[in-house]
């Protein structure tokens, strides 16, 4: 059986998916992950410190599933356009969820800093990784945009077809 830590953030993944960050509170996720209150406070000070450790752990995992989807292709243009294909398969996987820190980000305060410099900081990582891989650094941040618009796009019309339409314009992008 996993640890209360691991209980209450699996049930926050859960629930912050289902019902958004502000439709969840901390009595919900207590009773739903079987722990005590006070477990839920030795691990986190409050809600706001739970959701930096959700997004912490959904920033890894992301990119790990990333990673390991677009591992097998050997060139530049190919893991770019398993980037996007990546996006189809997360869709059916978690339904058309869209991305987690955007959702979150529409749902705090603009001067919450502490939430939004984790947010600000995996969308960083997507830009760097994208600027990895292509040199060119308007063209990089053009796949980004892509990229990311493609991700809103298949969320708000539960459908893939921007993202196959943007794996057409990196086919005439990029050589």
């Amino acid at each position: 059986m996993s640890s209360p830590k691991e209980r209450i953030v699996a049930t926050t993944f859960e629930l912050f998916s289902k019902q958004g960050y502000n439709s969840t509170g901390i009595n919900q996720i207590v009773s739903e992950a079987n722990v005590a209150k006070a477990s839920f406070y030795q691990y986190f000070k409050s809600k706001e410190d739970l959701c930096v450790e959700f997004l912490n752990v959904r920033h890894e995992y992301w990119f790990n599933e990333l990673n390991k989807f677009t591992s097998k292709e050997k060139n530049i243009k190919s893991k770019i356009i398993s980037s996007f294909d990546f996006l189809v398969f997360m869709n059916e996987k978690e339904n058309f969820r869209g991305c987690s820190f955007l959702n979150i980000l529409s749902e705090i305060p603009s001067d919450n800093v502490k939430i939004l410099s984790v947010i600000q900081n995996h969308k960083t990582d997507l830009r760097n990784y994208f600027s990895e891989l292509i040199d060119d650094k308007n063209l990089s941040d053009h796949v980004y945009l892509l990229f990311e618009g493609s991700i809103i796009e298949s969320q708000l019309f539960r459908s893939n077809e921007l993202i196959e339409r943007s794996k057409k314009i990196i086919n005439t992008l990029i050589n």
